[in-house]
């Protein structure tokens, strides 16, 4: 007959010669300690659900005394009367996918779909902050609290990509609801940050230090894709992804598949003349090359320096690039308070060198530095141009040629008027000449016989 088990008698208990042996206690139907031959003890709970015996531990010996692993037990049997499986919940659970388990499968079932700049986006906040954050979590236990507390911290050094991360995690705990993991959304609900959309447009003066400072550049693939960005107003990912395939040289254009388009259409682009003389001579360059290496040239236009798929980035290139035209810029200026800053650079640089060495252009971070050490507030320059801001630029010089919105749209290849309709302001500076030339002529009209009056016909 079974004892009523206590801290003491377990404690005594002797272990068996071998294999594990059960004491049940006089209390609790079901409920004993199991002794193993290495002298481990545990406490179970052998009960039966769905004409199954089943026998979950609740807990080690001492780690548990008796009185808390009884309550235990008590409390795990009137989840079984309520008709719930203890031991398949807590299976379920240690089966269950940790996040970063769960981030593999969907960069594996999910992602191969998107664009390449999507899985870029994607893996980078998978691999630099949500794997690290809580990747050995179980993706069930992951709550609202945890990505808010995710959020908050990233606002902290960069607001707009704290509500990428979490765009990116509703995604993914959207696709793990319909894979059954999941009965909720836990991204859902968190407040953004407020993203202020701004419009960047280059001047002439801006587009011409920025063609200098490309021409100098040290890396004419990097070069020639931001020269390609602003001659076609193509999206970056679009013009690092393209292939040779897509180019018709002779009839001057581009065709762009619907697998490289952020609207998932194919979009053919005429080229100008100065972008089908960049492509030839790139083209050119890329066969000698070829021919020179004794191997076949690559098929993209950007090819990577590990020579597998296309170059993935340029925007180490494009912040050099900004940086030196920022420079320029300030040093054609030397009136102003960067110019000055320019100028005494250079001036120590000349005395440094002596009077025969070749003037030499300080660099953007040199330019910083003085400026900090006398106190002068630096304007930004071309150092708050994005690159997708080519795209914008490309759009406003359509507008200034005039070119209609459907125009401009075509060539951007939108596919909703809406899109388009964010260049709409851009043709307040054209409607307001063509306004001021009717208004002249009909001033012109009350302006006497001296005045310089159009004739307009009946019935025009």
């Amino acid at each position: 007959m079974a004892d009523k088990l206590s801290d003491r008698t377990v404690k005594a208990l002797p272990s068996p010669a071998s294999g594990n042996r059960v004491a049940y206690d006089a209390e609790v139907k079901g409920f004993g300690v199991r002794v193993t031959a290495a002298g481990a003890k545990a406490f179970v709970l052998n009960y039966r659900t769905a004409g199954r015996e089943r026998r979950i531990t609740i807990g080690s010996f001492p780690d548990w005394s008796v009185a808390a692993a009884r309550d235990e037990a008590k409390t795990l049997k009137q989840r079984i009367d309520r008709g719930e499986d203890p031991l398949a919940e807590r299976e379920a659970h240690r089966a269950a996918p940790t996040v970063a388990e769960l981030v593999q499968k969907f960069k594996e079932d999910y992602l191969p779909r998107k664009r390449p700049s999507t899985v870029q986006q994607y893996t980078l906040i998978f691999d630099n902050i949500v794997i690290p954050k809580i990747g050995s979590r179980k993706a069930e236990e992951i709550k609202h609290a945890d990505i808010d507390a995710i959020h908050r911290e990233v606002s902290k050094r960069t607001p707009i990509q704290a509500n990428r991360v979490v765009a990116v995690l509703s995604k993914l705990f959207s696709w793990s609801i319909k894979l059954g993991i999941r009965a909720d959304n836990p991204a859902q609900g968190i407040e953004r940050n407020n993203e202020n959309k701004r419009a960047r447009y280059l001047s002439t003066e801006e587009i011409a230090f920025l063609l200098d400072a490309l021409a100098s550049h040290p890396e004419p693939a990097s070069a020639n894709a931001i020269r390609l960005l602003m001659l076609t107003g193509a999206r970056r990912t679009e013009v690092l992804a393209a292939t040779w395939s897509m180019f018709d040289l002779k009839a001057g254009v581009w065709v762009k598949p619907s697998a490289h388009t952020k609207q998932r259409k194919e979009h053919r682009a005429p080229l100008s003349a100065p972008s089908l003389a960049l492509l030839s001579a790139m083209l050119g360059e890329a066969e000698r090359k070829a021919t020179e290496d004794k191997k076949a040239p690559s098929e993209f236009l950007f090819p990577s320096p590990t020579g597998e798929g296309p170059q993935s980035e340029i925007q180490k290139s494009w912040t050099s690039v900004t940086q030196r035209a920022t420079v320029a810029m300030w040093a054609a200026a030397p009136d102003t308070a960067p110019g000055r800053l320019v100028a005494e650079l250079v001036a120590a640089a000349e005395r440094a060198a002596g009077a025969n060495a070749a003037p030499r252009m300080p660099s953007y971070a040199e330019v910083v530095k003085l400026a900090e050490m006398q106190k002068v507030k630096l304007p930004p320059g071309l150092t708050d141009v994005r690159v997708h801001d080519l795209r914008h630029t490309f759009a406003s010089i359509l507008v200034s040629s005039g070119a209609s919105l459907p125009l401009i749209g075509a060539l951007l290849g939108h596919t909703q008027a809406s899109t388009t309709q964010r260049y709409a302001h851009l043709f307040d500076d054209p409607l307001r000449a063509a306004a001021e030339r009717v208004g002249a002529l009909v001033s012109g009209v009350s302006a006497g016989p001296g005045a310089n009056v159009i004739p307009l016909k009946r019935g025009a």
